[in-house]
């Protein structure tokens, strides 16, 4: 298929002519074969990757700057997903060890430690609220609190001393510095 024709199915395609997807998908299968074929990956994964590499295309069809050139990004793009089908192998060990096989994983997936990352971003991002706010409050709160996060937690005796707080204030006097921490905190939107 000469470009400028691949050109045009294209543009006609993305309009939502089937018989112009199917002219392209007749017509440039051989050229994605080719590419998936010269990566030597098994039969299904073959048939896998020449599946996402037609998929991926008609994702993108809409979005293809130069329709012309179909036939490269289909080639580019088949070729890129060899790769990651290797890359995906080589992680793999075939055995026929039972033993082996009933041991669990102790590698995290990609997809875990993406998770893992995001969760500890935003446990970051809750903590660095928590302490603005925390510096936010008035005087007398922050001193109070920061006594009694201390470890060991000091007794209601030695905070009364140090702080000159009387000990049966102390409980009252933290739980409403809790509670401004807590609706400042909501009003940002970070509990």
């Amino acid at each position: 298929m000469d470009r400028a024709h691949v050109g045009a199915l294209v543009q006609t395609a993305v309009d939502g002519d089937a018989a112009a997807w199917k002219a392209l998908v007749e017509g440039l299968s051989p050229l994605v074969w080719s590419v998936v074929r010269s990566h030597r990956l098994s039969d299904a994964d073959a048939h896998e990757v020449y599946q996402t590499v037609w998929f991926r295309f008609a994702q993108h069809l809409g979005r293809i700057r130069e329709p012309d050139k179909a036939g490269s990004w289909l080639a580019s793009t088949a070729r890129h997903e060899c790769l990651k089908v290797i890359k995906s192998l080589k992680r793999l060990t075939p055995t026929d060890d039972p033993q082996l096989l009933d041991r669990i994983s102790e590698d995290r997936t990609p997809e875990q430690s993406f998770l893992d990352l995001e969760e500890a971003a935003a446990e970051s991002e809750r903590i660095r609220h928590l302490w603005q706010e925390f510096e936010e409050l008035g005087e007398r709160c922050r001193q109070l609190l920061r006594v009694l996060m201390a470890t060991p937690p000091p007794s209601y005796q030695e905070v009364s001393v140090a702080l000159g707080i009387a000990v049966g204030s102390i409980g009252p006097l933290r739980q409403r510095c809790l509670r401004r921490l807590r609706a400042r905190l909501e009003a940002r939107g970070a509990v």
